[in-house]
Formats: C-alpha cells, sequence, structure tokens
C-alpha cells in the first residue's frame, strides 16, 4: 500500500512538471528548452524528456532559427518552443442580455473567427438558451469554414451567481429559473467539453491574458452593463468564492429596503447604477415619453434636463460609495473598470473617481490605480476562450499522464 501512494505521488509530481513547463511555454509565447528549466525549477532532462512527450501529443512544436549561425556564434543554434496553435480549436461564448457573442481561437489563442447573433428575449429557460448558444456556434463555426465538431471545448461566460467547478447557475438574469446545471443541458446539445463561469470573472481572465492585467499580479476588474459585476484576481489567480458566489459587487448592499434588485433583492447596488435601474428611475418620475434607452437618457442629461441628470448624479455617488468599499477590503494594485456602458462616463467622471478617493482609508502610500477599458462583447468572449484553453490544456495533460503510466 505504502508503494502504491509513494507511485501515486510520483506520477501527480509528472503531471504537475508536465503542466508548468506547459504553462512556461504558452505564458512565454516561445521558449527554449533552458530558459524552461530555469523558469520553473525542473531539471533541463526532465524539460527535455517532459517536451519530447508534448511535442508527440500534438501540443507544442519547435521553432528552428532561419538564419544560420555565424562565425562569432559557432555551434548548434538555440531551438525554441511554443504551443502549436493548429492543434486544437477553442470557442468562447459571451451571453449578454440582447446578444450572444461567439468567438473562436486556435491552441495559441490567435483569433479564427467570430459572430454576434442578436436575441429577441432577455431571459430564457433554461433548454432555450442552450439551443440559442449551439446556434450561435453554429453560425460562428460556418462563418469560419468549419463545423462544430471541430471545436475542442467552448467556454460560456454568464451574469450571475455561477459556481464554475460544478457548471451551475444558482441565478441569472438571463435564465428564468434558478439552481440550473447549465453544463448538464450543454453537454445534451454539444460534442465537446463544455466550460461556464461568471462573465465577469472571464472579463478578468481575459485582462490578465489580454488586456490591462498583463503582468499585474493582484487587480480588480468591474463591469458595468445591463448589470454590475466583478472579477477579483488575487495572486495571479480567479477568485471565486466557495459557492461561486463571491465578487458580486452589483449585489453588495448600499441602501436599507432599497430599490428592487433584478436578483430580487433590495437595496443592491446595481439597482441603482444598472442600466435598467436607471431607466426604471426615468420613466417613474417622468410624464413624457416613456425611456427606452439609455442612450437617449445619456443625452437628455447632457442637453441640461434636470431629471435627467439627478438619475446618473445619485448613480455616480452610489459607484463611488461601492467603489470605495471595494478599494478598502481589497486594497488592489488596479481597478479596471470595463464594458459597453464605458462608452458613457456617469459612472467614471472626474467628481465620481474624486468622491471614491474621499471614501477610501487615506495613509500615504498611492491609492490604486483606476483605469478605464472600454470593450464590447467579443473581449468578454476571448475571455470565455482563454478560460477553456486553460481548461482543455490541463485536460490534455491528465490524458498524457494517464497514457504514460
Amino acid at each position: 500500500m505504502t508503494e502504491n501512494i509513494r507511485l501515486s505521488h510520483s506520477g501527480e509530481q509528472r503531471e504537475t512538471g508536465r503542466q508548468h513547463v506547459f504553462d512556461a511555454i504558452r505564458n512565454a509565447g516561445n521558449i527554449a528548452r533552458i530558459d524552461i528549466a530555469r523558469a520553473t525549477g525542473v531539471s533541463p532532462a526532465t524539460v527535455t524528456a517532459i517536451t519530447s512527450e508534448l511535442i508527440d501529443a500534438n501540443l507544442i512544436e519547435e521553432i528552428r532559427p532561419d538564419t544560420p549561425p555565424t562565425a562569432a556564434k559557432r555551434g548548434r543554434p538555440r531551438v525554441a518552443l511554443k504551443v502549436k496553435g493548429s492543434a486544437l480549436k477553442i470557442a468562447g461564448i459571451k451571453v449578454s442580455f440582447h446578444a450572444i457573442s461567439a468567438m473562436v481561437v486556435d491552441f495559441e489563442g490567435n483569433s479564427i473567427v467570430d459572430h454576434e447573433m442578436a436575441l429577441t428575449e432577455g431571459r430564457m429557460e433554461p433548454e432555450q438558451l442552450a439551443q440559442a448558444i449551439v446556434k450561435a456556434l453554429e453560425e460562428t463555426c460556418a462563418k469560419g469554414g468549419f463545423e462544430v465538431a471541430d471545436i475542442a471545448g467552448v467556454g460560456i461566460g454568464i451574469a450571475g451567481l455561477v459556481d464554475a467547478p460544478n457548471r451551475s447557475v444558482h441565478w441569472s438574469s438571463s435564465l428564468t429559473k434558478r439552481n440550473v446545471n447549465l453544463g448538464a443541458y450543454m453537454d445534451a446539445v454539444l460534442p465537446c467539453h463544455v466550460y461556464i463561469d461568471n462573465d465577469a470573472n472571464l472579463v478578468a481572465m481575459a485582462e490578465q491574458s489580454f488586456g490591462l492585467g498583463r503582468n499585474v499580479s493582484d487587480f480588480i476588474v468591474i463591469t458595468i452593463e445591463h448589470g454590475v459585476g466583478m472579477g477579483i484576481v488575487i495572486n495571479n489567480d480567479i477568485y471565486r468564492g466557495t459557492r461561486g458566489c463571491g465578487a458580486e459587487f452589483g449585489h453588495t448592499k448600499v441602501q436599507l429596503e432599497g430599490a428592487l434588485c433584478q436578483c430580487g433583492q433590495r437595496g443592491c447596488l446595481e439597482a441603482y447604477v444598472g442600466d435598467y435601474a436607471l431607466l426604471r428611475e426615468a420613466n417613474i418620475i417622468s410624464t413624457g415619453q416613456p425611456k427606452q434607452e439609455l442612450a437617449a437618457l445619456f443625452g437628455a442629461a447632457q442637453s441640461g434636463n434636470q431629471m435627467a441628470a439627478s438619475i446618473f448624479d445619485r448613480a455616480g455617488r452610489m459607484f463611488a460609495m461601492g467603489l470605495a468599499n471595494v478599494i478598502n477590503i481589497f486594497d488592489p494594485k488596479l481597478v479596471i473598470l470595463a464594458g459597453a456602458r464605458m462608452s458613457f462616463d456617469y459612472l467614471y467622471a472626474d467628481k465620481v473617481i474624486e468622491e471614491m478617493r474621499r471614501s477610501v482609508v487615506q495613509t500615504d502610500a498611492p491609492l490604486p490605480e483606476v483605469r478605464i477599458h472600454k470593450w464590447g462583447d467579443l473581449m468578454w468572449a476571448k475571455g470565455a476562450a482563454a478560460y477553456a484553453m486553460e481548461q482543455v490544456s490541463a485536460l490534455k495533460i491528465k490524458e498524457l499522464a494517464a497514457n504514460a503510466g
């Protein structure tokens, strides 16, 4: 029995070593074997053995220098390694209130094709949402000249309370039901591995992999869309919470027995700053034509309409208070404000940021940097693809370990 435990531990070490080596190659873009050994602490001989396995498994490939060695640099040229982009296709899906955005990337993360499919309704039955996701993915693949069967893994980002390891959704504004095992619904209609997470977490992953969070160990992303979300990166890892309910910035309470939130509770921050909340407020106090679009309401505020201006002013003050609370709790190096609503500055105007600064605990150290990242749903989809790529990579490493075992 002791021998079995020892063998099992040895196998786990080999699998961990393979994962570390593969991650070092992906993170570097391209890297020589000796540099992998330095970066991971794995011995050069073991790196050579592992990279040989990864090449045989078609997961990485060698890059040989195009130029011959010069007289000044005699000897064998250093051969670099990189992830083999053509090995697998990975899809990322962003489910928003008005559309499903999809992107397919190669195994290196390079975009192959993207597509957006409009939705006629924001809230759906689980079966209906699963079919809508499949349709969006089919249209995307057709646009790229391949089939859904060619996809190795799909990452799905959805707003709400998501238990990512179990692929379950406790609650989402996109679903008519609570506690939905969305992963099971997707398994029934897709032939590949499916991974599901809160969309704000995937935005944080996108920022970490491709955006403003690169090389930043601790940062927070706050997303402003139909609702308000947050992704937290601590020591380079996404923080999700025990139940998948962590980082729900939009559902922190800012008013006792306050405005009704779409989650069913009262006093949530989102109930004062989300686009539906602003339009609801405008239509309650306005006697004119009902406001249907946030852009029209914002335009009225910019044109001097006092009612519209007061709505955005309150939203800004509420947001500043919430933002200050986040900084007081986490003390991150960087705060990124992202999402489609960045086209309107009512949540990041100078007076909002200044009010936030006044509410943050004062020390002699500089406050965290607050940066604005205006992007569309495709970046969210790319974050979902990055998540799926990470999971598929780990799965392939496990399969490699099992075959080698």
